[in-house]
């Protein structure tokens, strides 16, 4: 049952309600401070996104924060993150003071086939009495 123009939004429909009851140079000003606003967040997302390239392609080193897409939310740790003192390996292979040592004086057997103690012991024949039976 449209007459043909698109039905507005709940959300539009609210905001009409908001501003109905306003005179039209309150009105007129709501809206402009709302354009306002967005147009300014548009002008800063777009300035730390220049000094972020600009940053990258002359090489100077990104401070986290100043990181395009970076610098704020729940993760960001800020001026609280750990600090690496040296470069060390990391990661599930580095192993540190846990790494096997280099050098070990003697190679034993191990494995599935080594028995060790548990091994049978081979008696040697001492003469004729050993083939005594055959």
């Amino acid at each position: 049952m449209s007459a043909g123009l698109p039905q507005a939004s709940v959300k539009s429909q609210i905001f009409e309600s908001l501003l109905g009851f306003l005179p039209d140079w309150v009105q007129i000003t709501v809206l402009a401070l709302i354009v306002l606003a967005v147009v300014a967040s548009w002008v800063v997302k777009i300035k730390r996104k220049i000094a972020y390239r600009r940053a990258l392609r002359n090489g100077q080193p990104v401070h986290a924060a100043a990181q395009y897409g970076q610098g704020r939310g729940a993760d960001y740790l800020g001026e609280y993150a750990p600090q690496q003192a040296q470069q060390q390996g990391s990661g599930s292979g580095h192993l540190g003071a846990y790494a096997p040592q280099q050098a070990q004086p003697v190679q034993q057997p191990s494995g599935a086939d080594f028995l060790g103690s548990y091994a049978p012991q081979q008696r040697q024949a001492d003469g004729p009495s050993a083939n005594a039976s055959a």
